[in-house]
């Protein structure tokens, strides 16, 4: 990539937002850092000549296209999108209000189809881009207490795979980032909202999972700087990957997952080939 490339980050207030976005002015890139409260983007970042901040919340289609208008106003041009931004609503599925549920799917779903959207026509126009989006290993593998995030994880997966093929043609890269438990904010009370209609049923259970979510925070074995440089070297190759596994623990479930797969497809081979019609 050019060395004076324009990335434009979602989630740069906070976590990983701010790693990335510090990773990217490091390597001499142009960076237009959003978030919804740009004093905080402001605080944790600071200025710099190549520094843009703009109001991003990404639920919003016009704070996007606003955005996306900013950045190529001052930049002219946008190489590499990073949908971030990101929330957590965490509980079992009985316990989540179908508002807590849409509330998970617009942050975490449609907030970075609504960016890409805004994105896509600078980017194909460019006949160049990259788009990276930032999944998770619960894109990979359901978790209990996680049904809200793994199914808004699981969209991203389906949708950038999805993606990757109509926009190809186009020059434009698509890379799904799966981080495993890396010691971002993703758990603090600001991006962590637990499910409020208790089940007796699941009360034993609940406190098992509050205790560990909350008492993991802090405690991560992944650090965000080191991944932010790996998505630096990531998007400098000529032929990035279509997807970067981020962490050894994230490597271990990958594994799993695809062993588990081989498993359940071996299981009923047998039946399962044998559904076609008899005089195929």
């Amino acid at each position: 990539m050019k060395k004076d490339n324009i990335w434009i980050i979602t989630g740069a207030g906070r976590g990983m937002g701010v790693d990335i976005t510090k990773a990217a002015l490091g390597a001499g890139y142009k960076v237009v850092a959003t978030g919804r409260n740009t004093d905080k983007v402001t605080q944790a970042l600071g200025k710099a000549e190549n520094l843009l901040v703009v109001k991003l919340d990404v639920t919003k289609p016009a704070d996007a296209v606003s955005a996306v208008k900013a950045t190529v106003d001052r930049f002219g041009r946008i190489d590499v999108l990073v949908n971030n931004a990101a929330n957590f609503y965490a509980g079992y599925f009985e316990e989540l209000t179908a508002e807590q549920m849409e509330q998970q799917i617009q942050t975490s779903l449609i907030g970075p189809m609504n960016v890409t959207r805004a994105v896509l026509p600078i980017m194909r126009n460019q006949r160049s881009g990259q788009i990276i989006t930032i999944s998770s290993t619960a894109g990979l593998i359901g978790f209990e207490f996680g049904t809200a995030y793994a199914a808004s994880k699981f969209g991203v997966e389906g949708w950038m795979q999805s993606l990757q093929a109509e926009v190809e043609p186009f020059g434009i890269d698509t890379i799904i980032v799966n981080p495993g438990f890396f010691r971002t904010e993703l758990l603090t009370e600001e991006s962590t909202n637990y499910a409020n209609q208790p089940i007796e049923d699941y009360n034993e259970r609940r406190a098992q999972q509050m205790q560990f979510w909350k008492g993991y925070n802090g405690q991560q074995s992944g650090d965000p700087a080191k991944l932010a440089q790996a998505l630096i070297k990531i998007s400098n190759q000529q032929k990035p990957p279509r997807r970067f596994i981020a962490g050894a623990d994230s490597v271990a479930t990958a594994e799993q997952v695809a062993a588990t797969l081989q498993q359940q497809t071996n299981a009923y081979r047998d039946l399962s080939i044998s559904l076609g019609y008899d005089n195929a």
